[in-house]
């Protein structure tokens, strides 16, 4: 039996994985901004609605996968919360700017986490070598390995994948994912001989919404690559309370 895992980002999503015969939810949030960790009350609902185990993704925001002691902390207080409700596993991830594993952030994730299972998230595929990295990941006590082979799907990464099988052996689980479909999940599976994979199984789903503005949007444009992100800032935030009380003291 090949394990499907579902990655979803809604409580509908996660009732839907479940309907059609999934066997494991990775819970996130913001999944069109690659995943972010889903919020409290996500995480709860899903938990009481669904039969499936539930794994939360523990990453605090979109870009690289390069942490601050702050963020860290962060990541640390969403593992204890997910640990103290009782998810079965969660799914995370931290890299140097070399491009090698963040020993020292994922020991203390690691230690935190306790007993839940732990997946090493797709920061896998951005590794200088993911060869030595699995073995360090064996050695930090990694259940499994989300990747699609260091490529953009995970099938045009299906020779790297079987290779990584090959290499763990009975001693950690390579989740294959990455572009899985129905029309492609025999032949990854064929190919790699992995016992998992991580899918969407997603489609668009129409609004019900009637009345519709038009020039009103709330969403913003993207970053023009995957690794920057946009942020808060005290220089910009500086410029904007200046300028509002040049405002105020002109209209007095």
């Amino acid at each position: 039996m090949i394990l499907i895992e579902a990655c979803v980002d809604a409580i509908d999503s996660a009732l839907e994985a479940e309907a059609g015969g999934a066997g494991r939810i990775e819970l996130c949030g913001e999944l069109l901004q690659g995943g972010i960790t889903p919020s409290a009350g996500l995480i709860s609902a899903v938990w009481e609605r669904v039969e499936l185990p539930v794994f939360v993704l523990i990453r605090p925001r979109p870009g690289d996968f390069i942490y601050s002691s702050d963020e860290l902390d962060v990541m640390l207080r969403d593992i204890t919360y997910a640990r103290e409700h009782d998810v079965d596993g969660v799914v995370l991830g931290a890299l140097t700017p070399q491009g090698e594993l963040d020993i020292g952030a994922l020991s203390q994730l690691i230690d935190e986490a306790g007993d839940m299972e732990i997946t090493f998230h797709r920061a896998f595929d951005y590794l200088r070598d993911q060869e030595v990295a699995l073995e360090a990941l064996i050695e930090l006590g990694i259940d499994r390995v989300l990747t699609s082979g260091g490529a953009a799907t995970a099938l045009e990464g299906a020779a790297t994948l079987a290779k990584l099988v090959q290499q763990a052996g009975n001693r950690i689980e390579i989740l294959a994912g990455g572009g899985i479909n129905a029309s492609n999940v025999h032949a990854i599976v064929s190919r790699t001989g992995v016992r998992e994979v991580h899918v969407r199984a997603a489609r668009v789903v129409a609004s019900d919404i009637q009345y519709r503005p038009q020039d009103i949007t709330l969403q913003k444009p993207m970053p023009s690559n995957q690794y920057d992100r946009t942020a808060t800032r005290a220089s910009e935030m500086r410029l904007l309370v200046e300028a509002a009380a040049k405002e105020r003291r002109v209209a007095s």
